[in-house]
């Protein structure tokens, strides 16, 4: 721990130093700003790469890299010079995640072919990808469920190892017959594999079991098993063969395993600062040649933690090295690193967004030190490209300047867990953690998928673009009703991307790596995507309630009306409330809760946190015979608007507050960030009749709810978000909310016999996002402004919202 902190100290006495301070401040002259509040100042040049970057393999004579792109769009494999650091090739790819490797002659490159179920051949001629030949391992998905990841050649033996992460197994294969002679059962999902320099040894990461399996290569068997960190994730290791090193996505942190002794000799913390919270997702590894430093990547963190692993034991660390957005892999070549950048060097609007089929040319999107055409214009894939940081090893005096860039990209601190980074003295949002408030009781309300653009642009005080309004006042009036009478929020932004992991980022403030990595596979129809507890958090606002002593029930959200979806919601779910079921108004939704409501105030026994799920504005596309979008909109509207009404007619009221966000905003367009969403605060305390431009988060609200409840954060995300405290006042206001009737008939059904109809015919609605979202949004846009009309042209500039400082109470300085 005093490592990290004299670190810290040593890299802002360097600011004394002139040719270094004018390095940073050429660096930071660049800097981009995120929609979740933190930024990036990328070292280094930059080649563009494809959808989510997972994985870099490098040739054995480093004549080339390869790299895998997973996303949730066109899936791709690139083939690189990586002596001189130019593109040669790229491939398309049906279907592949993480796996690739070359073969030790490099006349051919190895790539997983993801749920496709077996492993692809490349030749390498002329500098080109040519397929050669497929290694099966099962019938391609849905028949099969195997998804193929980490893969390494013994090139000698002429044998291919094979970690899978759906039916947790460890494949041995013959290179030369494609037979597999071995299928060995895991206990959990394989992430990558290893084989010791001597080759007698491979080690196996199991990403949802907490350890490293060891499997003899001579006995044909596995031998041991290591317990490592949560998450564990890549590996490297030593020359000598002595020390394997584990990356520990949600404990921040490096296992260094002495091999021969069978035992984590060290856990190195990888975060900028010695926190136990989940969000550095250290998920990346490399050695120097000389196998002094390691490099590890943090991809919540925009960063490569470095440390001198020289001395077993006692390693020490030297710094940080800024990347693009989420780097999820980092290679050594000599006296450079490539880190590819899962998620870039930006976030982007898409004015575009819902009509992925337009006829008219995209705008072209600048990544890095190129301009790519963009066909689609998703935020689950296409619109935000991966990047490759292309970065010289740093001496110790750049590495210095490098670190306190990262630092000051970074706005959590070790002092946010106890205390807010802004407020204000009496205000009802505290400034401490465990402070009293005079808000007893939080309700906290999860709707389905909209921009601010679509619902809120048409209100004039806020920042909208009118020709991207799909839902506006006359379908939404109780949503517009609260924000104008008590806070319009127009610089909201969502921390997930989709309903996948905007539902974890909405109860936990975070995604782990596995979902983050798996949830592209289901949105692009290629497979069953994230479907095992892996993909849950450590632990959400609810396990925090529980261990602040603090009581809480929740409706719908990770619950159904049979059964709880995590442990710490057993007996603290609404038995009478359906989860998300488009062919149950949330207007019923609404009725169930109110005489739950009801029954508890009677009884005193009102819990101080309540989340609740209304979910029908996510809509069912022109599904004939089904509620129009206008009706599934409408309802979740008036929904929202009755609870508001009923609450605010209680005894509670005047101590109450209600947060109202969507889990995620990928259904539609926004003309500032695709990011950027609706979001509503009311309550007794909430001021009236206020425009708060202030940059808010999913993780805002998390922290501001935390804050008025005297629960500490959960992770760096809502540690360092912005509370709320702008929206609030020192006085109440009693006043009641008065809940406004639907302008659309909430019964009427799309008609049939209409191409859009027919486009609809058979998507499947049972879940939240089951059907791709590009042809949703096709389908919603046409439905609302013709099968014929065209989304309007509009280029904008990237995100580059300004960062507020901590001490600024200027509401100006926000907008």
């Amino acid at each position: 721990m005093k490592r990290k902190l004299l670190l810290a100290s040593a890299c802002l006495l360097v600011l004394a130093t002139g040719i270094q301070a004018q390095d940073l401040s050429t660096l930071e002259s660049k800097r981009v700003h995120l929609p979740n509040g933190w930024s990036l100042t990328p070292a280094g040049t930059s080649l563009p790469l494809g959808d989510l970057p997972l994985n870099i393999a490098v040739s054995s004579t480093r004549r080339y890299a390869a790299v895998t792109n997973n996303g949730q769009s066109t899936q791709t494999i690139q083939l690189i010079d990586a002596r001189n650091d130019q593109a040669l090739d790229q491939v398309v790819i049906h279907r592949s995640w993480g796996g690739i490797a070359f073969s030790a002659d490099e006349k051919y490159l190895y790539a997983s072919g993801g749920n496709d179920n077996w492993i692809l051949q490349y030749a390498i001629e002329n500098n080109k990808l040519i397929t050669k030949d497929t290694f099966k391992l099962g019938e391609a998905w849905p028949k099969a469920f195997v998804s193929p990841t980490g893969i390494v050649l013994d090139d000698k033996r002429g044998l291919m190892y094979v970690v899978t992460k759906e039916n947790n197994s460890l494949y041995v294969i013959d290179l030369a017959t494609h037979q597999v002679q071995q299928q060995l059962p895991l206990s959990a999902e394989g992430y990558t594999c290893l084989l010791s320099p001597d080759k007698k040894e491979l080690y196996i990461s199991l990403w949802g079991g907490d350890k490293v399996m060891v499997y003899n290569t001579g006995s044909r068997a596995f031998t041991d098993s290591i317990a490592v960190g949560d998450n564990p994730n890549d590996l490297c290791i030593s020359k000598n063969g002595r020390y394997l090193y584990v990356a520990n996505a949600n404990d921040n942190s490096v296992s260094m395993i002495d091999v021969k002794a069978r035992k984590v000799l060290e856990t190195l913390n990888a975060a900028l600062y010695p926190t136990q919270l989940s969000g550095s997702t250290s998920n990346g590894l490399a050695l120097s040649d000389d196998g002094r430093t390691l490099y590890i990547a943090n991809a919540d963190n925009n960063c490569l933690a470095v440390f001198d692993v020289s001395k077993a034991g006692a390693s020490v660390s030297k710094g940080f090295i800024p990347t693009g957005w989420y780097p999820t892999t980092v290679k050594v070549l000599g006296k450079k690193l490539y880190v590819a950048n899962g998620k870039g060097f930006s976030s982007f609007p898409n004015p575009q967004g819902p009509n992925p089929y337009s006829k008219k040319e995209h705008v072209g999107i600048h990544t890095g030190d190129a301009t790519q055409p963009k066909r689609v214009q998703y935020i689950g894939g296409g619109l935000i490209v991966g990047t490759m940081s292309i970065i010289p090893v740093p001496d110790e005096q750049q590495l210095s300047v490098y670190s306190q860039a990262v630092y000051h990209n970074t706005p959590y601190n070790k002092e946010q867990e106890q205390m807010a980074s802004s407020g204000m003295a009496g205000n009802p949002v505290p400034t401490k953690v465990g402070d009293a408030s005079p808000i007893k009781h939080v309700f906290y309300i999860i709707k389905e998928n909209r921009t601010y653009d679509q619902v809120l642009s048409d209100m004039p005080e806020g920042n909208g673009d009118t020709s991207l309004l799909l839902f506006g006042e006359k379908i939404t009036p109780n949503q517009h009703a609260i924000a104008r009478q008590f806070v319009l929020l127009d610089n909201f932004y969502v921390d997930g991307e989709v309903s996948a992991d905007g539902h974890n980022w909405s109860m936990g403030a975070y995604a782990t790596d596995y979902m983050e990595k798996n949830w592209p596979t289901s949105y692009g129809s290629r497979g069953a995507g994230a479907k095992n507890r892996t993909l849950l958090n450590k632990q959400y606002i609810w396990d925090r309630a529980s261990k602040s002593n603090v009581s809480y029930r929740t409706y719908g959200e990770f619950a159904t009306r049979k059964e709880a979806n995590i442990p710490v919601l057993k007996d603290h779910f609404a038995k009478t409330f359906d989860g998300f079921n488009l062919h149950i108004k949330d207007t019923l939704r609404y009725r169930a809760w109110e005489a739950d409501f009801d029954s508890l105030v009677a009884a005193n026994a009102l819990p101080q946190l309540m989340t609740v799920r209304f979910g029908n504005d996510h809509t069912e596309g022109l599904s004939a015979g089904r509620p129009t979008p206008f009706a599934h909109v409408a309802d979740n509207d008036l929904a929202v608007g009755m609870f508001l009404e009923h609450l605010s007619q209680s005894p509670v009221w005047k101590e109450s507050v209600v947060f109202i966000l969507e889990d995620d905003a990928q259904n539609g367009p926004d003309h500032v960030d695709a990011h950027r969403s609706p979001a509503y605060i009311a309550g007794g305390y909430v001021k009236r009749h206020f425009v708060d431009h202030t940059m808010y988060t999913t993780s805002s609200i998390i922290h501001t709810i935390e804050l008025i409840l005297g629960m500490p954060p959960m992770t760096q995300y809502d540690a360092a978000a912005m509370p709320m405290w702008r929206s609030f006042s020192e006085q109440p206001d009693a006043a009641r909310f008065k809940s406004l009737p639907a302008n659309v008939n909430l019964d009427d059904v799309n008609p049939s016999g209409t191409r859009l109809a027919a486009i609809s015919k058979g998507l499947d609605f049972s879940k939240e996002d089951v059907v791709p979202d590009q042809l949703m949004n096709m389908i919603t846009w046409k439905a609302v402004k013709g099968e014929n009309a065209e989304v309007p042209v509009i280029v904008r500039a990237a995100f580059v919202k300004p960062m507020k400082a901590a001490d600024d109470d200027d509401d100006d300085d926000d907008k």
